[in-house]
């Protein structure tokens, strides 16, 4: 990519980048964990959240729209590290923790989009973008929603693993 030298170069730089993340999760890294976890309600967690994920990322979409260019997604390094740590933790771990390192790695991708949410709706305030602003926000409230059900969730699980290797 060439240099960015405007706000709407960078947001839209930003933009690709979640876009990006949104595709990975839905496409490879949520069904991925549905299919390892054990925990019920963190299944249905995580099913609930891939259909909002999906809906992400026609949000997302709807930004690009909106501010008419394609929508393009761009390899997002700050994912990429949190999915390999993911991936190498997952290989030292005993199979009677995977529940406790995805939930992790839920928690540590959900603040990662915050962050990213918070940023771009930010950006988008700050161009006039108010169309863009509402779909930003939606996606950060779910976004929001999602991470505190995981740290209730986490919260439950790493109880019970204490106790059950107590």
């Amino acid at each position: 990519m060439s240099e960015i030298t405007t706000p709407r170069e960078l947001f839209l730089h930003e933009l690709s980048d979640i876009l990006y993340v949104e595709r990975k999760l839905a496409d490879e890294t949520l069904p991925k964990l549905i299919s390892e976890v054990r925990d019920d309600e963190f299944k249905a967690a995580l099913e609930d959240h891939l259909d909002q994920t999906r809906g992400h990322v026609t949000n997302v979409e709807q930004v690009f729209g909106e501010l008419g260019e394609e929508a393009s997604a761009e390899k997002c390094l700050g994912f990429e590290g949190l999915k390999a740590e993911h991936d190498k933790l997952l290989e030292e771990t005993s199979s009677d923790l995977i529940d406790s390192v995805d939930l992790g790695a839920a928690a540590r991708t959900e603040n990662y989009e915050i962050a990213a949410y918070e940023g771009l709706r930010r950006m988008a305030k700050a161009l006039g973008e108010d169309k863009a602003v509402d779909l930003l926000d939606a996606n950060l409230a779910q976004e929001k929603e999602a991470l505190r059900l995981v740290e209730k969730i986490a919260t439950r699980v790493s109880n019970e693993s204490v106790k059950a290797t107590a």
